[in-house]
C-alpha cells in the first residue's frame, strides 16, 4: 500500500470534528499506535492505560467506518521500536510517504521529540492545531508571562467577555464573577440520601489486559475487566447529558466536599468528564454550551452558583493551567522553591495508612483512577506538601494515577497548587492546612484512629504538628507573603517550648513516615 500522506494521531488526539477528516481521500493514511514508550514514559495506573487504548482503538474504527485509510498498531506491532521516531521513519518508508504531519502534541517532551523529525526525515514535516483549545497556542504569550504570576481571576473574566460566556453585556451574570463562597457547603447527613449514581460504561477491556501483561509493563491501581469511562464521542456526549441532568444541579454547592459515608463518595457531583475533554472526544466549547443550555432550560432547578463554578473549571481553570505550562516549559519541570527532598511513602502507592483522610483519597485513587480536585489537592497534595516530599516524585505519582492525567494539566496543578513549588506562579500562596481543613469538608475524621483536635500525643493528628513544622521550617518564605500572615503570626504567639514541642513530634512522625 501507498499514501502519499502520512498522518499521526496521538491517543489524546481522538477530535472526530478535525477538519483532517472532512475529506477522504486514498492519498492519505492515518496512524494511530500503542506505543511502548508512551505506556512505560511513567508507571501508570492500569486503567488508564487500557482506557486509552480502548479509546484509541474505537476511534481507528470510526474513522475506517467514515471511509478513511488507518493503520491501527498494537503493542504486538510496535514492540521493536524504542521511540515513536523510529517507528514514523519505519512508517513513512513502508507507504512510500510523501509528506508526514502530526498534530501538536500537548506535552513538552513530545513537541520536542516529534520536532526532531524534521531534521531527521528526508520528506516534508508538518504540525497542524488539535482544534481543541478555546485559547489559540500564538495567543499564550499575550496573556502569559515566563517565571511570572498570572492571576487566574483575570484570565478568566477575560475569557468570560471574550466568549460571552454567563454575561450580560460587560458585566458578569447576577452581578459577580464567581460564587465561591457559596461553593464549600459539606455534606450534612439528610444530603447524602441524593447524591447521584454516577454514570458506569461497560467497554470491555480484557484484550488490552492481556497485552499489557503480555509486554511486561509496569502498572499500578486495580484492575477492571471493563473501562468505565467512555471511550468515543457518542458516550462522551451521553456523560455530558447525564451530569447537567442528575449532578450539575449541585455541583457548586458541594464542589469542595468529601465524604465515604456514600457508596458514590468516589464521584459525587462530579462530571468525570476529563478523560473526554483531554483525549479530545468532545470540547470544551460544547461542554460549556450544553450546560449552559441545561441551566437556561431548569427553571431555577440548576442556580447561577452551580453553573458559574463549573464553567470556570473548563472555560477559566483548564485554558489557565495550559497557558501557564507552555509559557514555563521545560524550567517548570525542575522547580523546588520549599528544597523539598523527601521520598514518598510507600503507601502512596497502596493506600494502606491509618490516616483516614488519606487512606480514603488514595484508595478511591488505586480502585478507581480517580479523584476530585479538593483530594487532590487537599488531602494528598497537602500531605505532600507539609512533608516536604520531592516534586518530581510527587509528580510521578499523580501523572501515573489518574485517567485524566497528561502532563500539562497535571504538572501545573501538582507543582504549582499543591506544592506551591514555583513559589507563587499559579497561587499567591501554599494550599497548606491542618487537619482542622479536612473535618470541616469532610467525614474522614469521625472514623479516624487519629484526633483531629490534638497536636501533640501519640493519637494527634499527624497534619496538625507537620501543619506547623511546615510553617516553622518554613519561616522565612512565609513571612514575607501576605497571605500567610496570619497562620505566621500565630506561630510567633506560640510559646518556645510549645514550638520545640510541636518540632518534635512533627520529627518523629516524619521519621515514622512509613508506619502513620
Amino acid at each position: 500500500m501507498k499514501a502519499k500522506h502520512l498522518r499521526l494521531i496521538l491517543g489524546d488526539q481522538l477530535n472526530p470534528m478535525h477538519t483532517w477528516f472532512e475529506t477522504i481521500s486514498d492519498d492519505v493514511i492515518y496512524v494511530i499506535a500503542e506505543l511502548h514508550q508512551e505506556a512505560t514514559y511513567t508507571k501508570h495506573h492500569i486503567q488508564k492505560i487500557t482506557a486509552f487504548f480502548a479509546a484509541m482503538e474505537d476511534f481507528a474504527k470510526y474513522l475506517k467506518t467514515q471511509g478513511h485509510q488507518v493503520c491501527y498498531l498494537t503493542l504486538d506491532d510496535t514492540q521493536e521500536y524504542t521511540s515513536i521516531n523510529q517507528l514514523i521513519h519505519k512508517l513513512t518508508k513502508t507507504y512510500a510517504s510523501e509528506t508526514f504531519t502530526y498534530q501538536q502534541p500537548d506535552e513538552y517532551r513530545l513537541r520536542v521529540q516529534l520536532a526532531e523529525l524534521s531534521e531527521q526525515l528526508t520528506l516534508p514535516v508538518y504540525e497542524v492545531d488539535t482544534e481543541h483549545f478555546l485559547l489559540p497556542f500564538n495567543e499564550i504569550p499575550t496573556h502569559f508571562g515566563v517565571q511570572t504570576h498570572v492571576r487566574m481571576e483575570g484570565f478568566y473574566r477575560y475569557m468570560r467577555k471574550h466568549f460571552s460566556i454567563l454575561m450580560e453585556g460587560t458585566k458578569p451574570e447576577g452581578g459577580a464573577w464567581n460564587f465561591d463562597s457559596n461553593n464549600r457547603q459539606s455534606f450534612k447527613k439528610s444530603d447524602l440520601q441524593s447524591i447521584p449514581q454516577p454514570l458506569i460504561f461497560d467497554n470491555p477491556a480484557e484484550s488490552y489486559l492481556a497485552r499489557i501483561e503480555k509486554h511486561k509493563i509496569n502498572t499500578m491501581g486495580k484492575a477492571s475487566s471493563n473501562v468505565a469511562y467512555p471511550i468515543n464521542r457518542e458516550q462522551s456526549l451521553t456523560l455530558l447529558d447525564y451530569f447537567c441532568k442528575n449532578q450539575l444541579p449541585n455541583f457548586g454547592n458541594f464542589q469542595d466536599a468529601m465524604t465515604q459515608a456514600s457508596p458514590y463518595s468516589w464521584s459525587l457531583y462530579h462530571s468525570r468528564l476529563s478523560f473526554s475533554l483531554n483525549c479530545k472526544m468532545i470540547s470544551s466549547a460544547e461542554v460549556i454550551q450544553t450546560a449552559l443550555t441545561a441551566y437556561r432550560k431548569s427553571e431555577g432547578a440548576i442556580t447561577l452558583n452551580q453553573i458559574e463554578g463549573f464553567a470556570r473549571q473548563i472555560l477559566g481553570w483548564r485554558e489557565y493551567v495550559r497557558g501557564m505550562y507552555w509559557i514555563n516549559m521545560p524550567n517548570y519541570a525542575q522547580q523546588n522553591f520549599f528544597n523539598a527532598q523527601r521520598n514518598l511513602p510507600n503507601w502512596f502507592w497502596n493506600g494502606e495508612t491509618d490516616m483516614n483522610c488519606l487512606k480514603h483519597a488514595i484508595s478511591q485513587s488505586l480502585e478507581h483512577a480517580y479523584a476530585h480536585h479538593i483530594q487532590r489537592l487537599m488531602i494528598t497534595g497537602n500531605f505532600a506538601l507539609l512533608a516536604g516530599i520531592a516534586p518530581d516524585q510527587v509528580d510521578e505519582w499523580y501523572l501515573g494515577i489518574y485517567i485524566d492525567a497528561i502532563e500539562w494539566v497535571e504538572l501545573p496543578n501538582t507543582r504549582s497548587m499543591a506544592l506551591f513549588a514555583d513559589g507563587g506562579w499559579i497561587a499567591t500562596k501554599p494550599y497548606s492546612a491542618s487537619g482542622n481543613y479536612v473535618n470541616k469538608m469532610s467525614d474522614y475524621c469521625k472514623s479516624c484512629r487519629y484526633n483531629v483536635k490534638e497536636k501533640l500525643g501519640d493519637s494527634a493528628c499527624p497534619l496538625n504538628s507537620l501543619y506547623w513544622n511546615f510553617i516553622g521550617e518554613n519561616y522565612d518564605k512565609l513571612s514575607t507573603n501576605p497571605r500567610m500572615s496570619f497562620p505566621v503570626r500565630n506561630w510567633d504567639k506560640m510559646q518556645e517550648d510549645q514550638k520545640i514541642e510541636i518540632k518534635e513530634k512533627a520529627t518523629q512522625l516524619l521519621n515514622n513516615i512509613e508506619h502513620l
